[in-house]
């Protein structure tokens, strides 16, 4: 009995320490595709003749496919199991950066689709996998992802122009190079395709979103409202800035400093998770940090550099902790991913509205005084919903009792 557990153990060690190998991989991939595009999109629009409005649905398009196909995940997942699910999402992905590389507007916005389309299925399916296959860590993983995702982020957006600037092709070859990190992804998650597909009689049900529960509600506005605020901030931030004297190579840095100040925060995120009983006042006072940011900015611009350090860590915290909430606020994995869905459908169709609408207020208003009110309430909002987002259970959509709201411990 004993040479059975001696050998079965390491082989158990090896197979999650590679499944968690390849999650990791899997999470560098849902951003550099889309961070990357902001910097070059004026050569973008200069190269294929676009006008300014057509060339921002390049940023505006991957959130919509987000909130299409976000919906569609866990029906697939469950008859077809996540792991193919989400290998065929990154060959999704893989195709669309290929087709991307193609200078031409129609295949620009064909593989643009693609690659929102193979990102949603990663942004599920993680919370989902983390839920099911290590249930006691989804704090510390969700955490490790976030860092990972936002880091390759920071780092796309600030290659993204000098890549363009030596390598063959330009700004096009400078979006298609991320093809390389979706294939090894793709080769990393090969071995788990070996996973059995689900018996139907496990997951019946499983795949079906639950809209009348309140708790879900208030994760999904969470996460919008924390997605809204990420975009506004990454669309609008250097013109925002540019307007207190600030260069435009000064405003990209702060929004590099934005980012980078996001991802170490994030590092921090497993503590804050561990210490609190529940989320409910570590989401709150961090999106009360955020609210602090936009008044900064609203109120001394020209201390810009300080906001913006704020702003950062309130956001990698939000981030980190909206993330999170998908896996601690559900009861099993097929919850994790339901709840994944709908938190990610409806919250990136409200980020796609966020950068449109401050656009819209800037332009109406001819300042930046009223968009950044916006955000202001936006962020009292967020502090708001994050007391019921941040404890309790929610319940399987097909269970008619009343939603627990018992807080649930951090992990």
């Amino acid at each position: 009995m004993s040479s059975a557990v001696d050998t079965t153990q390491p082989a158990r060690r090896s197979g999650q320490a590679l499944l968690v190998w390849g999650l990791l991989v899997v999470a560098a991939n849902l951003r550099p595709s889309l961070t990357g595009v902001g910097p070059l999109l004026d050569r973008v629009q200069a190269g294929l003749g676009l006008s300014p409005a057509v060339a921002g649905l390049l940023n505006t398009v991957p959130l919509l496919a987000f909130a299409v196909v976000s919906p569609m995940v866990p029906r697939l997942a469950a008859r077809r199991g996540p792991e193919r699910v989400l290998a065929g999402g990154l060959v999704v992905l893989t195709l669309g950066i290929a087709i991307r590389w193609i200078p031409a507007t129609g295949s620009v916005f064909a593989g643009t689709v693609l690659v929102g389309a193979g990102i949603a299925v990663g942004n599920v399916l993680l919370p989902s996998l983390i839920k099911r296959d290590f249930p006691t860590k989804v704090g510390l993983l969700t955490s490790a992802y976030a860092t990972v995702m936002g880091g390759v982020a920071a780092v796309a957006s600030g290659i993204a122009v000098p890549v363009s600037e030596v390598v063959p092709g330009g700004w096009y070859a400078a979006l298609g190079c991320w093809i390389v990190l979706a294939l090894v992804a793709i080769v990393l998650w090969l071995p788990q395709l070996r996973t059995p597909p689900p018996v139907p009689a496990t997951v019946r049900g499983g795949h079906r979103l639950p809209w009348g529960s309140g708790l879900a509600w208030a994760v999904t506005a969470f996460m919008g409202l924390q997605s809204l605020g990420f975009y506004v901030i990454v669309t609008w931030l250097p013109g925002v800035v540019q307007d207190t004297g600030l260069s435009p190579a000064e405003a990209g840095w702060l929004l590099f400093l934005f980012q980078v100040v996001a991802v170490l925060t994030s590092l921090v995120a497993p503590a804050m998770l561990r210490w609190a009983r529940d989320q409910r006042a570590v989401a709150a006072v961090n999106s009360l940090i955020m609210l602090v940011g936009y008044v900064g900015l609203l109120t001394a611009p020209e201390w810009a550099l300080v906001w913006t350090i704020v702003l950062g860590l309130g956001g990698g915290a939000c981030l980190v902790l909206a993330l999170a909430f998908l896996g601690l606020r559900a009861r099993d994995a097929a919850g994790a991913g339901a709840l994944s869905a709908m938190a990610q459908s409806i919250g990136y169709l409200l980020a796609a509205v966020g950068p449109v609408l401050f656009g819209l207020l800037h332009s109406v208003g001819s300042g930046w005084r009223a968009p950044l009110i916006l955000m202001c309430a936006a962020a009292v909002g967020q502090a708001t919903v994050a007391m019921v987002a941040g404890g309790g259970t929610v319940p399987a959509a097909d269970d008619h009792r009343t939603p627990d709201h018992t807080p649930s411990p951090a992990r």
